[in-house]
């Protein structure tokens, strides 16, 4: 019992400040909405329409980096410092050719517009937003290979202060790029673009003023000499990294479909969706952090070899975040009302909303299974089967359903919006089951081999 009461300290300081910085990111998107919103409904409507584009994007592109922090966890247990590196870089050389086909889908996306229902006034903006933001690719991927970096060795803090200090940061420059302040030009929504960008950079240059100056990564000497092209071990973290990027990309665009498929309802309908959508997507950044958190712990678990550890920081992070899930769903539940009302005053909205919300409410169970199966797994350096069991419970298993219950009367009478989350709540539990079972044949099998470094 007292090394599980250990664990949990150490997760929970592991996963607090990456759930803070999860917050401060979320939170520059959030001030980007709510200050191109109040400047025009036009501005906020093309932050919107470009977020589809970027995020899926740029969410992939940094999910194939993701897998250099279990590699750097696993390296630092097994006390490998000369090869930490060397892994670091050539993730940087990954990083530069995933750039180039993200970089490209960025720039050539607002064409698809011309097949969307969409205003010239409102599509050039979108446009001039998207080249805005991809001025600032290179330093928000670049920025990322240094976060999973440090949180490879255990160090989160850092990233959750830097991404404060970018949320601070960015809230000034919006203001002066959307309504003309001094030398600045009134750019309007396109100005949260380039206030972004400017932030990213700020935050890729402090994180690397923090690695070189801080004398917690002095001995591991990055950046103190050229190391070129690895292609084996470029390869080895691409083969690790892109079933993550995947399912990140099916997650992602599991939501903007639904809302898709949901918009011949009518706007109060998707509305509906949206706030339930949005709160419970706040509530998933607990398990999210958590998830990563027992990647960490599970990776320098199995790089000291030392497998009872590794099984110890999964059983522990499940008990965490499903008691925590027992609060957060519980006050979902009751709080359901009053929350659907801080989004909207409209009483139809509130309403549904308020409904829905249950259902986002009775998902975090299998959410918090899955997102922290899932980040044990890559923890475990098993990630393969990651991407397949997404792409199955969403995409064939919730979806189909979702429209079959929503959207048509074969089994019940059409059932809306209820129909979609039914879908989602079985496409998730599919997946918690699945990467739980998973999990747990790794867990045993890390018993009797060892992950290759």
């Amino acid at each position: 019992m007292i090394h599980y009461r250990e664990e949990v300290q150490r997760l929970v300081r592991l996963a607090v400040p990456i759930l803070l910085a999860q917050v401060a990111q979320t939170a520059m998107t959030l001030v980007d909405t709510i200050m191109a919103g109040r400047y025009s409904a036009i501005d906020l409507a093309a932050i919107s329409v470009a977020s589809s584009f970027w995020l899926p994007i740029v969410l992939t592109s940094q999910g194939i980096v993701m897998a250099l922090t279990p590699i750097i966890a696993q390296l630092n247990g097994a006390q490998k410092h000369q090869d930490i590196p060397t892994s670091t870089m050539q993730a940087f050389w990954l990083t530069g050719l995933v750039m180039i086909p993200a970089g490209l889908l960025l720039y050539f996306s607002p064409y698809l517009l011309v097949w969307m229902d969409v205003s010239a006034v409102m599509a050039d903006k979108t446009t001039r937003y998207l080249h805005a933001m991809l001025l600032g690719l290179p330093a928000y991927l670049y920025y990322q290979v240094l976060r999973n970096y440090a949180e490879g060795l255990s160090h989160t803090v850092p990233s959750m202060v830097i991404g404060f200090a970018g949320l601070l940061l960015n809230i000034p420059f919006n203001y002066m790029l959307i309504y003309g302040v001094g030398i600045f030009p009134e750019l309007g929504g396109v100005g949260c673009g380039i206030a972004s960008t400017i932030v990213m950079w700020f935050m890729a240059i402090a994180m690397t003023y923090y690695v070189l100056r801080s004398p917690s990564y002095t001995h591991y000497r990055l950046f103190q000499h050229y190391i070129s092209w690895q292609w084996k071990t470029i390869g080895h973290i691409f083969r690790l990294g892109a079933p993550i990027a995947m399912a990140l990309f099916c997650e992602v665009t599991l939501f903007t479909v639904v809302a898709l498929l949901l918009s011949p309802l009518g706007p109060e309908i998707v509305a509906s969706h949206q706030v339930a959508l949005n709160y419970s997507s706040l509530i998933f950044m607990l398990p999210l952090s958590l998830g990563y958190a027992v990647t960490i712990r599970v990776g320098h678990s199995m790089g000291e070899e030392d497998s009872v550890q590794a099984r110890r920081s999964v059983i522990t992070g499940l008990m965490v975040g499903l008691t925590i899930t027992t609060f957060t769903a519980t006050s979902t539940i009751l709080a359901r009302n009053w929350i659907a009302e801080q989004y909207t005053q409209d009483t139809f909205v509130i309403t549904l909303a308020a409904h829905l919300i249950i259902f986002a409410a009775v998902y975090q169970f299998s959410d918090t299974v899955q997102a922290i199966s899932s980040g044990a797994l890559r923890g475990y350096k098993d990630t393969k089967i990651i991407f397949m069991i997404t792409l199955i419970s969403y995409w064939l298993i919730g979806i189909p359903i979702g429209i079959l219950l929503g959207l048509t009367d074969y089994v019940v009478p059409r059932m809306g919006p209820q129909g979609f989350w039914i879908g989602i709540i079985i496409g998730l539990t599919t997946a918690a089951y699945f990467l739980a079972t998973r999990l747990r044949k790794t867990i045993h099998s890390s018993f009797y081999t060892t992950q290759p470094l």
